[in-house]
């Protein structure tokens, strides 16, 4: 399994781009910056796009790549509050045509599949399982594995009480949510995030339901308090002993 991040951070600039990954260049999870982080030619190879939750910089270049992509469907997977905002804010045909139903309804440029939480769904060689997670809005992390035994999870944007979410899974790596940093606890956990002593918190419970702790990549950053981020993290890796990365537009990650 190859993981390309398109995009690791919350805000956009020159330099950063919107939440956004890759897997094995077909599959995509988030769409901040699908179009954006893609030349032309690889984004004709993508074919699946899984969506967390309906926030904007989550979805954005959902309509971007189908509007370049019209002569063949791409799948959109998602839970229904997400679909919904998707049709009637984007593909609503006033801010971008009804690409469910353009070209034509028969070979639509995006075909959308309503996700169940806690339902595994086989897509391609991949074996999905949306499972609910904290955040402002209703958010799904996704438990992913191919066929060659790979396993991964992303977590999304996501605040903390993730102990569900391991049940029955042995991820090598895990792709979590640290858009605050320790000073900022307090407003990280109201509206469904992570800083590094929160993330440190569902680490502890990890170890003690799995007996072993994964890769931990951090990802949604704040440029702003990346730096302290990056220190935090550096800490937890003393006290933990696991291995914890930033992702950073372009970085990639072999299984």
């Amino acid at each position: 399994m190859r993981i390309k991040f398109l995009g690791a951070h919350m805000f956009e600039s020159k330099d950063t781009r919107l939440s956004c990954i890759l897997l094995d260049g077909v599959m995509a999870i988030d769409a901040g910056a699908l179009t954006s982080g893609l030349s032309f030619t690889e984004q004709e190879r993508v074919e699946h796009i899984l969506l967390t939750h309906g926030h904007y910089d989550h979805i954005r270049d959902v309509p971007s790549i189908a509007l370049k992509n019209e002569h063949r469907t791409i799948h959109v997977y998602a839970i229904q509050p997400a679909l919904k905002v998707l049709t009637s804010h984007l593909i609503n045909g006033t801010v971008y045509p009804k690409f469910t139903e353009r070209p034509s309804r028969e070979k639509p440029a995006l075909k959308l599949h309503r996700l169940e939480p806690h339902r595994p769904v086989q897509i391609g060689q991949y074996s999905i399982m949306p499972v609910p997670v904290n955040h402002a809005v209703p958010s799904v992390g996704f438990v992913i594995s191919d066929k060659r035994g790979k396993v991964i999870f992303y977590s999304g944007d996501t605040g903390p009480g993730l102990d569900a979410c391991w049940e029955g899974v042995k991820p090598q790596v895990i792709i979590m949510d640290a858009a605050f940093s320790n000073k900022s606890r307090d407003l990280a956990s109201g509206p469904g995030h992570l800083c590094p002593s929160l993330l440190g918190e569902e680490l502890v419970r990890f170890k003690r339901l799995k007996r072993y702790l994964p890769t931990v990549i951090l990802t949604h950053l704040n440029p702003a308090v990346e730096s302290e981020v990056k220190e935090e993290a550096r800490e937890l890796v003393r006290q933990l002993g696991c291995k914890i990365l930033l992702a950073y537009e372009g970085m990639e990650v072999f299984l």
